[in-house]
Order: C-alpha cells, then sequence, then structure tokens
C-alpha cells in the first residue's frame, strides 16, 4: 500500500482536528502534562483515526482552500474539546465563593495546572475532580468522542450556527445554578452563624466578635467541608452528564443536526 501526498495532506487535517482537542480537553490539556506528550498522543491518535475516516466529502482548491480546511478543523476540535471542559469551571466558581464564605479568599495561590490565582478550596476541588476524572474512565470518553466527532462531522464539514450561541447560554445558565447548588449548604451554614454573630453583638457588645467570627467561620467552614466531602461523588457524578450532555450537543450543532436548542 502506497503513503501517497493525498494521504499526507489527509494526516494532516486529521491530526489538526485530534491535536486541538487533545489541547482543550480535560486533564489531556493540564499544563503538568508535558507537550511532548501531548504531541506523541496526537500524532498516534491521528494514526488510529485516519484509517477510520471517510475522505470522500474531503475537497479544496489550492493552498488557500487546503488552510481554510485547516482552520475549520482547528475551531471543531477547540469547540468539541472546549464542551468537555467547561465543567471544570464550575468547580472553580464553586470553590472560590466557599472560600469567600470561610474567610479562605485572603490566601490565593498559583495553580500550577492552570498557572493562575486561585484559592485553596477552588484547587482541592478541581483535584479531587481530576482524580475521579481519570478512576471513573472518563478519559476514555474523550478519546470516543474525538473519533465519533468523524463520523458526525466530516472533515471540513463543521457548521457554526446560531445554536452554538443557544449552547453557550445553557452552560451560563448551569454554571451559575449547579455553582450556587454545589456552596448552597456552606452559604446557608454562614448565613445562621453570621445571624447568631450579630444576635451576641448586640446582647454582648464588649466581646471582639470581629476575631471571634473570623475563627467560627474558619472551624464551621472545614466542619461542612468534611461533611461535604462524603457526598462530593454525587456532584462529580453529575458534572460528569453535564461534560457528555455539552459536548453532545456541541458535536450536534457543527454536525447541522441541533438547529434548535432542546
Amino acid at each position: 500500500m502506497k503513503f501517497t501526498l493525498q494521504d499526507l495532506d489527509n494526516m494532516l487535517l486529521v491530526l489538526v482536528r485530534v491535536s486541538a482537542i487533545i489541547m482543550v480537553a480535560p486533564f489531556f490539556s493540564q499544563r503538568t502534562v508535558p507537550r511532548r506528550v501531548k504531541l506523541i498522543l496526537s500524532f498516534f491518535l491521528s494514526l488510529i483515526v485516519m484509517n477510520l475516516v471517510d475522505y470522500t466529502a474531503v475537497s479544496y482548491d489550492g493552498v488557500l482552500g487546503y488552510s481554510i480546511l485547516v482552520v475549520k478543523e482547528g475551531i471543531t476540535g477547540i469547540l468539541i474539546g472546549l464542551g468537555s471542559s467547561l465543567c471544570l469551571y464550575i468547580l472553580g466558581f464553586s470553590g472560590h465563593m466557599i472560600d469567600m464564605e470561610i474567610g479562605f479568599a485572603m490566601a490565593m495561590e498559583m495553580d500550577p495546572t492552570t498557572q493562575i490565582q486561585t484559592t485553596i478550596t477552588s484547587t482541592f476541588f478541581t483535584a479531587i475532580f481530576m482524580l475521579m476524572f481519570l478512576v471513573s474512565d472518563m478519559h476514555y470518553f474523550v478519546i470516543d468522542a474525538l473519533y465519533d466527532s468523524y463520523k458526525l462531522i466530516p472533515i471540513g464539514g463543521a457548521q457554526i450556527k446560531p445554536s452554538l450561541y443557544q449552547i453557550f447560554v445553557k452552560y451560563i445558565t448551569d454554571y451559575f445554578v449547579i455553582g450556587f447548588r454545589i456552596i448552597l449548604p456552606v452559604f446557608a451554614c454562614i448565613l445562621i452563624l453570621n445571624v447568631v454573630l450579630g444576635i451576641l453583638a448586640k446582647v454582648a457588645p464588649q466581646m471582639n466578635m470581629f476575631v471571634i467570627g473570623m475563627q467560627a467561620k474558619v472551624f464551621a467552614g472545614l466542619f461542612l467541608l468534611f461533611i461535604l466531602m462524603s457526598l462530593f461523588p454525587g456532584v462529580v457524578d453529575f458534572l460528569f452528564e453535564e461534560m457528555q450532555l455539552l459536548t453532545k450537543y456541541f458535536t450536534q450543532s457543527m454536525a447541522g443536526f441541533l438547529a434548535v436548542f432542546p
């Protein structure tokens, strides 16, 4: 079997989409994963996928046409990978809001995986999420989504439709709804604690409620986090379902199957 120049062009188109997904998808996109590992993984996945892709619909005219195909494949891979990675931001938002309530927001730290300033609880939630992501074999879901995308979206067949805007609106809605549902127990308990401290400040004004309140919030917050850890697997499982749903909607929208968001 001969390897022609056309085969090389097709392989490069496959490599662009696969690399874009790997560079954006959760776990694979983390800075702790070396770039060489990402490139090698993308290359070998491309070798596997290129033998399963239908190239009959691939057509371009000259270098400009091929460049347009490369850009479309890159955008397609980024959007598919983005659909599976957006749920990580929900946990980051929840952890940041919890730290603001219990007083840990003053202790910001650099997250080595994203290279941004974040809070302790946010980093902790993200680390636990990634561990469960690997243990539950969700990284295989990313690879399956990569392969299934070629069944729905042929090379150069991606369509940017208004339904993508509707998907982003749904994500923003779920971002706040799910995030506040996660932090609701902590928020409610800290609110009750603030009410109790306010009553005590009126009853016993000689007591320094500012100092007592800071310590009480820290202890109450740590106790609540200890209790919430038993419920965290259910939260992660719900986020996994949300991740699969968003990835499915992004892929269907670019394939032209999701004209109106359900």
